[in-house]
């Protein structure tokens, strides 16, 4: 999941050494005539090689949630990550024991996809309508359906905003399911080709029926 990305910062020291260099030999040197120009800047340059030596570049620590190689893919993981955060936190808040399941379901589901992708960021593009749309949607009612039901809204409406979520939770935990399943449907295809083919051999061979 999470990984340390490591990167080289340089040091700005040989930058201020050579600037301080070149302005105490341009003080000190006639620079308005050429040798004591090329004096001086060789100066500064030498004082900014020394430094850079002396002051190597710092190495900066930074951890990040995913690390694919690919950037929108890793920035569509962290989003589907924090969907999943919230779809938690909501499950843990609400006490109708029928929709936490399906919640469950929800959240375990989508974590699979996550990993699935991170795994191979080549299925992204089979997840983007999951990521932008299904999973969104879905949290933004059940945040809804747990502000009705921290409220204590009464009435019609609310009465049927909360029946028609408690019935479709586990519809939708379905589809999240068929959304992971269909991420394996090509490793399926060809597990099972593959599985005929060597069932043919045996065949061939006869050592099989």
């Amino acid at each position: 999941m999470s990984k340390i990305i490591r990167t080289q910062k340089p040091s700005v020291l040989p930058f201020y050494a050579a600037a301080l260099v070149f302005v105490v030999l341009c003080a000190a040197l006639p620079v308005y005539k050429l040798w004591a120009l090329l004096v001086a800047l060789g100066g500064a340059a030498a004082a900014f090689g020394v430094a850079q030596k002396t002051c190597p570049p710092r190495v900066v620590e930074h951890e990040v949630p995913f690390h694919t190689g690919v950037e929108d893919v890793d920035q569509m993981l962290t989003d589907i990550q924090q969907k999943l955060d919230t779809l938690h936190a909501l499950n843990e808040a609400l006490p109708d024991p029928q929709l936490s399941a399906a919640m469950t379901r929800m959240e375990k589901a989508g974590r699979s996809i996550v990993e699935a992708v991170e795994a191979n960021p080549a299925k992204a593009k089979q997840v983007r309508r999951f990521a932008n749309y299904y999973l969104p949607d879905a949290v933004n009612v059940l945040q809804q359906y747990a502000k009705l039901a921290k409220q204590g809204v009464r009435g019609e409406n609310a009465a049927a905003i909360r029946a028609e979520v408690e019935h479709n939770a586990a519809s939708i935990a379905t589809a999240f399911e068929n959304q992971l399943d269909a991420l394996y449907a090509a490793e399926s295809m060809d597990l099972s080709a593959d599985l005929t083919v060597l069932q043919n051999m045996l065949k061939g061979q006869g050592l099989s029926k």
